[in-house]
């Protein structure tokens, strides 16, 4: 088995999109929910990219700690459950 690649993320060039104002109007666990959705997006592509391919690869701690190297607040349970979810 081949060794996970390293994660790169260039330090000087910001490469996210432009962030767009989220609709008001809508219930508070609307909003909760879409950012946690985001947020397990970020995380799942991130598992990805270091060679986690499988939710039985995708521990509580493998995903809080990809959390932490890329600089997102660490996950909740229920974050974890949903970035599992959307891993192959």
């Amino acid at each position: 088995m081949t060794p996970p690649l390293p994660l790169a993320f260039p330090a000087t060039h910001d490469a996210s999109l432009p962030k767009k104002r989220l609709p008001a109007g809508r219930p508070r666990e609307w909003y909760v929910s879409h950012n946690r959705q985001l947020k397990a997006m970020r995380i799942a592509i991130a598992l990805l990219d270091s060679g986690v391919y499988t939710p039985g690869q995708a521990r509580d701690h493998t995903i809080r700690r990809t959390a932490a190297r890329i600089g997102v607040h660490p996950p909740s349970n229920t974050t974890c459950r949903l970035v599992r979810s959307l891993l192959p």
